[in-house]
């Protein structure tokens, strides 16, 4: 990879959470986990197409768990990097339909993860799926201790983002697809083309942003509310013990003054 190639990263999140996926197919079996996964990998395989320089990673977000799909177990992390062509090349296990091997081999170590992580998950500590974005991302930026360190500030600031406040001050777009069984022609339409060629595109209006926080108590939207220092939730009407943690919080009064005693007068 020469000097002057951009390279670009594309994360995929994909929620995997069975008791939402298993109430959404009694109700409406039209959209299930299998089409939202076909969707997916064929936005990752196009965007892999667009340029030899791009670069894949997609991410499930289980109840338990969160795991790489891809790159997985089988594939070393030089593959992510783009150093790895020997590696992908004794991955791929040869096309059986006439497809690219390597798309080939991407399709199948991500519905050999899926299927192992639907029935094998093991309960452990609920970690954020956010974390690996993060950190995935932080290996492609500069080294220098400067840059990381204000990469790092910007990150810790989207943690507390929602996504469209997010996605609005990066510069991105949110969409909520109104219609799931479309999902594929909106990730195709909306996001596979880059910044460049969206701005030549007719896109979706973009949502507008009030970046005031809503409080958990009432979850009105306030300008000046208080904090918890603990989970950092936040209350329109200030309470000694957060509701959300149940931190109770030690409250410094001021200090009692002692009332003089009046001295008695004898009368003569």
């Amino acid at each position: 990879m020469g000097a002057d190639e951009e390279l670009s990263l594309l994360v995929i999140v994909i929620d995997t959470n069975p008791i939402w996926w298993g109430k959404r197919a009694q109700g409406e079996a039209e959209f299930t986990l299998s089409k939202c996964m076909d969707a997916a990998m064929v936005l990752g395989n196009s965007h892999l197409f667009m340029s030899r320089t791009n670069r894949l990673a997609v991410i499930a977000s289980h109840t338990q768990e969160s795991r790489f799909l891809y790159p997985g177990k089988r594939w070393a992390s030089a593959d992510l990097l783009g150093d790895g062509g020997n590696s992908v090349e004794s991955n791929c296990s040869g096309s059986k339909d006439g497809k690219y091997e390597l798309l080939t081999a991407i399709n199948d170590a991500i519905a050999e993860e899926i299927k192992d992580l639907m029935t094998k998950s093991k309960g452990r500590r609920i970690p954020e799926y956010f974390d690996r974005c993060l950190c995935l991302g932080l290996r492609f930026r500069p080294s220098t201790t400067v840059e990381t360190a204000a990469f790092l500030f910007g990150l810790n600031c989207l943690i507390i983002l929602s996504a469209f406040q997010a996605c609005d001050i990066t510069g991105g777009i949110y969409l909520k697809v109104p219609h799931l069984p479309s999902l594929l022609q909106y990730l195709l339409w909306v996001f596979l083309p880059d910044q460049e060629q969206r701005s030549q595109l007719v896109l979706p209006p973009p949502v507008h942003v009030d970046y005031r926080a809503a409080c958990f108590c009432h979850r009105n939207l306030i300008e000046i509310g208080y904090v918890c220092s603990v989970c950092l939730s936040i209350f329109c009407n200030f309470s000694p013990i957060c509701s959300t943690c149940e931190t109770a919080f030690k409250i410094s009064l001021p200090p009692v003054m002692k009332a003089k005693k009046k001295k008695l007068k004898l009368a003569v």
